[in-house]
């Protein structure tokens, strides 16, 4: 995923949603928005953006290991899962998978 346009996707929605507090002094972070944005499902229809977050399993961070970096171990060998998980961690292999959803655009990325 592009993290510039999750961004830009996030501070537009976000500014729109300031508009509502112009003249204010208690103006709400976005830090709040974006977890009002994530838990209530009420506030995020009304703005038009969901974000939806969920851990990977070990299986996904497999598959997405050997895609990246183009090893495949089923073909050679079949190491330990002990082995597996230090190079998912060596290798800084997302463990989250974000979905944004916003004017029927929907982008994903991974942390």
């Amino acid at each position: 995923m592009n993290k510039q346009r999750y961004n830009q996707i996030i501070d537009e929605v976000y500014n729109k949603y300031l508009t509502k507090y112009v003249g204010y002094d208690d103006v709400p972070s976005k830090k709040l928005f974006l977890y009002e944005i994530k838990n209530n499902t009420e506030f995020s229809e009304k703005w038009g953006l969901k974000i939806e977050e969920r851990e990977l399993s070990f299986e996904e961070r497999t598959l997405l290991y050997n895609k990246t970096l183009g090893d495949d171990w089923n073909q050679k060998w079949t190491p330990g899962k002990n082995f597996i998980e230090s190079r998912l961690k060596t290798e800084n292999i997302p463990t989250k998978l974000i979905t944004l959803t916003y004017n029927n655009e929907t982008i994903e990325s991974y942390e």
